[in-house]
């Protein structure tokens, strides 16, 4: 009895000792669908590494952008992890907010990650963050409601083919919106869309000496044609959708189009979620014949904040999170349309991939379509092509996104909108020094 006692005794000092050696790292991240995911698959990272323990910090699009920026700003040391984007990444780094991942591993392979996502998560070579996720936008719709309208979708659309087929599609009778897009407030929501959509009709930011240019009348057409358009043929509420009140209307069989992140196709045609599963086609980001499609490009990664004290453990997460491991993993578990698209150009050249995914051609080549060096029709001193790369950008989006959801929810005309965004932007540009 003595020698079992003490046996046990021995075993709980030891348990003890682990719990006290064993790391713990805060994750932050968003409440997408991938990465809710990624949280259930967490076992195999914990298996493979049991001196470190994870907590999780989940939170909406745009609680989770504010939490960081505040925490990352005032070096406030909550989180060892950081789920950013594609414009903060150059900005923090520059910063000297992050830490370069440069610890990721042997079999890690980062030459593999497509030029376009890598190239926007690097500054002067290093990569600062590793993408979870790539995306650019495209347009997912309903074939058997096209059938019905007497339309076919081209692989690549104008904005007036949008429109009529929005046209023909709505009928409320049924509860089907022709059309659903982002109307929820944000610089990374629906100003996402307007900006990207904004770059195809000519429109611009600021002029090439950071003069804003939302009274000019590229700006106008872009955002008459978006109310417009959603009046007649978008949901009820429509300023109150993102990306994921869309996502769940679109699977509710609630939309004949949405026009949003390539991430979501894997989501739309899951028979196991969606109840048009098996109707969805995919076509390119609409345009008006200017050279430039309504179609962003950005990468949902993860990223180490300078002022951790656990660097190490951080970038083993991070490495096991956006390696090839995890997408095998993924697909061992939901499948290979459910891997993470958009960051490894292996993933495209897979076979199983191609076979499960059908979405993955226009995918790779939606991404490839966008060029943040060179986002708009005319000259623009930025980079980024559904945001402008400055940090003033974060709050004026925000406050623009206001002003332009306002206007889809009839609290305010379009012109309003427009004239407030001009004087929003100039202060902003004024206060900033970029102009006199």
């Amino acid at each position: 009895m003595k020698l079992r006692t003490l046996i046990l005794g021995l075993c709980s000092a030891s348990a003890l000792a682990f719990a006290a050696h064993a790391e713990s790292i805060t994750i932050a991240t968003v409440n997408n669908g991938d990465m809710v995911r990624m949280q259930k698959l967490t076992d195999d990272f914990t298996k493979a590494n049991p001196d470190i323990q994870l907590n999780w910090v989940t939170l909406e699009e745009n609680v989770l952008r504010e939490r960081v920026t505040t925490d990352i700003a005032t070096k406030g040391g909550q989180y060892d992890v950081m789920t950013i984007g594609t414009y903060e990444v150059p900005i923090w780094a520059k910063q000297s907010w992050l830490l370069p991942l440069d610890k990721l591993g042997d079999d890690y392979d980062a030459k593999d990650i497509i030029p376009a996502i890598a190239g926007g998560l690097s500054v002067d070579g290093k990569l600062y963050a590793a993408p979870f996720y790539g995306e650019s936008s495209f347009v997912m719709y309903r074939k058997d409601l096209m059938e019905k309208a007497g339309l076919k979708m081209p692989d690549a659309p104008t904005w007036d083919f949008i429109k009529q087929a929005a046209d023909k599609m709505t009928d409320r009778a049924n509860g089907v919106n022709g059309v659903c897009l982002r109307g929820k407030a944000g610089w990374g929501e629906n100003m996402a869309f307007l900006t990207a959509m904004s770059n195809s009709f000519g429109a611009r930011w600021f002029d090439e000496n950071w003069k804003p240019q939302f009274d000019q009348p590229e700006w106008k057409k872009t955002l008459q044609f978006y109310v417009d358009l959603m009046k007649a043929d978008g949901p009820e509420g429509a300023s109150s959708n993102g990306f994921n009140e869309n996502l769940a209307l679109f699977q509710q069989g609630k939309c004949g189009m949405w026009i949003d992140a390539t991430v979501a196709a894997s989501f739309v045609s899951d028979p196991k979620n969606s109840t048009v599963a098996d109707k969805v086609g995919y076509a390119l980001a609409p345009d008006n014949g200017l050279g430039k499609r309504g179609n962003w490009l950005w990468a949902w990664s993860l990223a180490i904040p300078a002022g951790t004290q656990k660097a190490d453990a951080a970038e083993k997460f991070v490495s096991w999170a956006t390696s090839k491991h995890y997408a095998e993993l993924v697909a061992s578990k939901e499948g290979w349309a459910n891997v993470p698209p958009g960051t490894r150009s292996s993933l495209y050249a897979n076979a199983e991939y191609q076979k499960a995914a059908p979405f993955a051609k226009m995918t790779l080549d939606s991404i490839n379509a966008a060029d943040p060096t060179h986002p708009t029709v005319k000259p623009v001193p930025y980079v980024g092509v559904q945001f402008v790369a400055i940090p003033e950008f974060q709050g004026l989006g925000t406050t623009v996104g206001q002003l332009f959801s306002a206007a889809l929810a009839g609290q305010s005309s379009v012109d309003d909108a427009l004239k407030q965004a001009q004087d929003a932007a100039t202060a902003a540009m004024t206060e900033g020094g970029y102009i006199k």
